[in-house]
């Protein structure tokens, strides 16, 4: 059904575990109706350094990263993909949109992985780790 219904039967009782983006159970978890077991990434999280993460509690290795990319219909002209990119570059080192993606429970990538050949090789392995897991499962898109 989602993840909204999915916290609210995890707060309400009717489930007893869930993955989650850290900014949407962190309320739950600071009002003491939820539990926080690990953070799934390398490093504990800014905004909730208390957490451990997968690592130190046991779970090696138990890396799952929550990213976007902006993208652009094949063909765009260079010029065009370049303005955009520029622009996207321009507003992350703003201050404040760098507060709010930590608060988000975003990890703000380095500059050398803001360019749109950065993300065309971080897509290209996020496939190639997580491809063969989903056609394992055998999960089907909607």
């Amino acid at each position: 059904r989602g993840g909204a219904p999915a916290l609210q039967d995890l707060v309400g009782g009717q489930v007893d575990f869930m993955c989650d983006l850290a900014a949407n159970s962190l309320p739950h978890v600071r009002a003491g109706r939820l539990r926080a077991y690990a953070m799934m990434s390398k490093s504990r999280w800014q905004a909730a350094p208390e957490i451990p993460t997968g690592d130190e509690v046991g779970l090696p290795g138990l890396h799952i990263s929550n990213w976007t990319g902006i993208w652009a219909p094949a063909g765009t002209p260079k010029p065009i993909i370049d303005k955009i990119n520029g622009a996207i570059v321009a507003a992350l080192a703003d201050p404040h949109v760098r507060q709010r993606y930590i608060e988000l429970g975003q990890e703000m990538p380095p500059a050398s992985q803001l360019t749109p050949e950065a993300l065309r090789a971080f897509h290209k392995a996020e496939v190639e780790r997580w491809g063969p897991i989903i056609k394992a499962a055998n999960i089907q898109p909607n």
